[in-house]
């Protein structure tokens, strides 16, 4: 009997022991059945107020990001576009000054030389004049018979010399149209090169209608823009999550290529530093050297382009006068040109280094090893590597562009991925929160289900007495009020 559990009410019969104890608990379960719904309301509300708060806090945090990331990216766009029109502006201009600035003077002219050719070609096409009256009654006294031989002789020498001067008249008229007829084949390449000068004219004033349509798309964009509609809010959205992907593509390709313009100068640097030297275990002074080189290189690339108004990631660069913008881009230049040579000069010696250590290894070989010979062939991996090293220094100097564009588009992918992971963060918590409220509802029917004895006869009492029980006995019998049990427990957390 020593081994016996304390809780066995029956020595050696736990089944009975089990059902006498719950036999006996049963009655005080029932009366603390409000105390423990209490408790887990309690514990319940405790639990998920906090996630509430800390959800509503996220949501309204949430909006105010989203907020401030409309406002920027508005601004930036609306900056973005007024470039774009004041660079079509400038092209407009251009246009008309190259193209439009002598289109009068030229119209002029063309319209006098077409009406003094229209003139001569209607001068060429009128047809021989009628001969005068007086020859028309000459012509009948010359027809009148007389029976006087002197006079009928005078009349026709008066015929025969009409005669020869209309004949004359007309051979002077045929002489000044074929004039006129020469005059016009002369202008006929003036008039082609006229026709072809007003097609082109006409070819410049499409071009700048062209432009002004697009000038106009801008206008209609930027005017989305200040209005500030969920269409120019999108299109502005996809188009930076674009230049993001672009701009994060091509820094890794620049990466790419830093990394190989590391591997070409580091053996040649610990020639110059000491190959011995180390900073960390793990990490040569030579190693340094050459990402201090391709770093500095890279600064010098962005320095350019800055003092060349490409990018303007520094405003006090790009606000610089005239003449200090440009003696600052012909240093950053000249320095540039100097590491870019550095370089050739150590991808030269990187080369000569493997040489000497490959003649170095072959005399320690036991067995003499083929030498290449010394031609053209051996010497392009070697101008090749000149040319590598030279070219990637102003390869990278280009990196400013998708630097840029990285650092002026991660401002909004960013801002939209916070905020969609404190939309997500308050989601996950609201739906803990439900999980608890629920979890403390499966609890609450558990206990209920575990004293159904005590509730089956309460409910028949209540149905014999049909009389309202007293107040002081109402918490223990009928179903606790979880509204109002709500409410004090947020009273009392108030």
């Amino acid at each position: 009997m020593a081994d016996t559990p304390i809780w066995m009410i029956v020595p050696g019969n736990a089944p009975l022991s089990v059902l006498l104890l719950a036999v006996l608990a049963m009655p005080l379960l029932y009366v603390a059945r409000w105390p423990v719904h209490s408790l887990v309301h309690a514990l319940e509300h405790l639990a998920r107020s906090p996630l509430r708060l800390v959800a509503r806090w996220l949501v309204a945090a949430a909006a105010e990001m989203r907020e401030r990331n409309r406002q920027v990216l508005l601004a930036h766009g609306r900056e973005e576009v007024q470039q774009h029109i004041a660079r079509e502006f400038e092209r407009i201009a251009a246009m008309v000054r190259r193209d439009l600035e002598g289109f009068p003077a030229l119209q002029r002219r063309l319209l006098d030389e077409i009406t003094r050719v229209e003139e001569d070609y209607r001068k060429s096409g009128e047809v021989p004049p009628p001969p005068p009256e007086w020859v028309e009654a000459v012509a009948a006294i010359a027809n009148v018979k007389n029976g006087n031989e002197l006079v009928q002789r005078l009349l026709d020498e008066i015929n025969l010399s009409i005669k020869e001067m209309h004949e004359a008249t007309l051979d002077t008229y045929r002489e000044a149209c074929e004039e006129r007829h020469r005059i016009l084949n002369g202008f006929m390449p003036f008039w082609r090169s006229l026709d072809k000068t007003l097609a082109r004219a006409a070819d410049r004033m499409t071009s700048l209608g062209d432009r002004a349509a697009h000038l106009d798309a801008q206008m209609a964009k930027f005017e989305e823009i200040v209005r500030g509609t969920e269409k120019a809010e999108h299109a502005l959205t996809v188009s930076q999550a674009t230049q993001f992907l672009v701009s994060l593509v091509v820094l890794f390709i620049a990466a790419g290529g830093a990394l190989i313009n590391f591997k070409l100068i580091a053996l040649p640097m610990s020639e110059m530093v000491g190959a011995g030297d180390w900073l960390t275990p793990s990490l040569r002074t030579s190693e340094i050297a050459a990402l201090v080189i391709i770093f500095v290189e890279a600064t010098m690339g962005l320095f350019l382009m800055e003092t060349l108004r490409i990018t303007h990631l520094f405003p006090r660069i790009h606000n610089l006068g005239e003449a200090m913008r440009k003696r600052m881009m012909a240093v950053s230049f000249v320095l540039l040109l100097a590491l870019a040579g550095v370089e050739a000069a150590l991808a030269l010696m990187r080369d000569m280094l493997i040489a000497d250590k490959m003649a170095l290894l072959q005399s320690l070989a036991s067995a003499p090893q083929p030498v290449a010979a010394d031609g053209v062939l051996s010497r392009i991996p070697t101008a090749g590597q000149m040319l590598l090293g030279f070219i990637l220094p102003f390869a990278l100097a280009f990196v400013a562009i998708p630097l840029e564009s990285f650092v002026n588009s991660a401002r909004t992918v960013g801002g939209a991925l916070l905020v969609l992971a404190a939309r997500g963060t308050a989601f996950a918590l609201r739906l803990a929160g439900n999980v608890l409220r629920n979890l403390a509802r499966v609890l609450i029917m558990f206990y209920d289900l575990v004293i159904v004895l005590p509730l089956l006869l309460e409910r028949l009492m209540r149905a014999k007495s049909p009389e309202s029980k007293p107040a002081d006995e109402a918490p223990l019998l009928a179903e606790p009020d979880k509204s109002s049990l709500s409410k004090r427990l947020a009273a009392r957390g108030r």
